[in-house]
């Protein structure tokens, strides 16, 4: 196993790339949530992150053994992203029309959002998989770790601004939120069609 600067070098820059997504997303959710504290901050950050690590993995599994049951899934990976993004953007917006003229309110931030938050923003790496053939599965486990770490990074960063200006925003904030994974669902369906 050969593992040189430039193999750390195109693993975070790929992360960088990956995370993107999942960083809209955090801004989304720190607008939303501007009391959010930092140990839960860390675990939305890490939930993405795990999420990264785990879809390039499970299609670096897919290659070694199911590939060609899986190819005929990867067409529909951007209208899984759409559907799974456009439903919490459009459910944000909603609650937040809803809480216009009440007071400053946060949204909490579900479990169950969360995951799919997760899955819609990393189910584009799992073709990531698929470039890694001929990676040992150490090397493949190193590559998706440092995918995550940039992940996690990059994601606490989107938490901390999104709490910062969502304080500023306040109602609008929520509905700010939505519309950007709105946006992210439908630049990841256009991308993944386009191609």
């Amino acid at each position: 196993m050969e593992l040189d600067l430039l193999f750390f070098l195109n693993s975070a820059l790929l992360g960088v790339a990956l995370a993107m997504d999942a960083f809209s997303v955090s801004l989304a959710n720190g607008l939303s949530e501007t009391n959010m504290r930092g140990r839960r901050m860390c675990a939305i950050a890490g939930v993405y992150a795990a999420f990264q690590a785990a879809m390039p993995l499970i299609g670096w599994v897919c290659v070694h053994t199911v590939v060609n049951a899986f190819k005929s899934f990867e067409r529909l990976i951007p209208w899984i992203a759409l559907t799974l993004l456009s439903y919490i953007g459009i459910k944000m917006i909603l609650d937040g029309a809803r809480h216009k003229e009440g007071g400053e309110k946060t949204r909490k931030l579900t479990v169950t959002v969360l995951l799919l938050q997760g899955l819609a923003t990393s189910i584009d790496a799992l073709s990531v998989g698929f470039a890694i053939p001929d990676y040992g599965f150490l090397k493949a486990v190193i590559y998706v770790l440092i995918i995550a770490a940039v992940t996690f990074i990059i994601c606490m960063a989107g938490l901390a601004v999104g709490k910062k200006f969502g304080t500023f925003l306040s109602n609008k904030a929520e509905i700010l939120g939505g519309v950007i994974l709105l946006g992210i669902g439908i630049e990841i369906f256009l991308t993944g069609i386009l191609k």
